[in-house]
C-alpha cells in the first residue's frame, strides 16, 4: 500500500474504545498506534486494533471524512466498522498484505 490519505478507526476490542484519524501514510501510523510509539490516548487506553479505514484522493477530502466521523454518535461509528468487517477483525495483516 502506497502512501495515501487515509482515515482510519482503531479499536481496543470488539465494541470497545474507538479512535478517528487521519493520516497520509496508513501503514506507518498504525505502526505508531501498536507499538504505542506516540504517548496519548490510544497509547493510554491501548487501542491499537485497525477495525475501519477508508482511502481518500485527497489529504483535504481524508480531512472533511474524519470531521465528519468524529461528530458521528458511537453508534453511526459502530455501524460503519460493521458494514464493511462485522467480526471486528484486525485490518493491520490486509494492509501490510500478511493475509495472502
Amino acid at each position: 500500500m502506497e502512501k495515501q490519505p487515509a482515515v482510519y478507526i482503531l479499536a481496543h476490542r470488539r465494541y470497545g474504545v474507538l479512535y478517528v484519524g487521519v493520516t497520509s501514510d496508513l501503514i506507518a501510523r498504525t505502526w505508531q498506534h501498536r507499538t504505542h510509539a506516540v504517548e496519548g490516548f490510544t497509547s493510554k487506553f491501548n487501542v491499537a486494533m485497525l477495525v475501519w479505514y477508508e482511502i481518500h484522493d485527497t489529504m483535504y477530502s481524508a480531512i472533511t471524512r474524519e470531521k465528519q466521523i468524529k461528530k458521528w454518535r458511537r453508534e453511526w461509528k459502530v455501524e460503519l466498522i460493521e458494514k464493511e468487517n462485522p467480526e471486528w477483525i484486525d485490518l493491520w495483516p490486509k494492509i501490510i498484505g500478511a493475509d495472502n
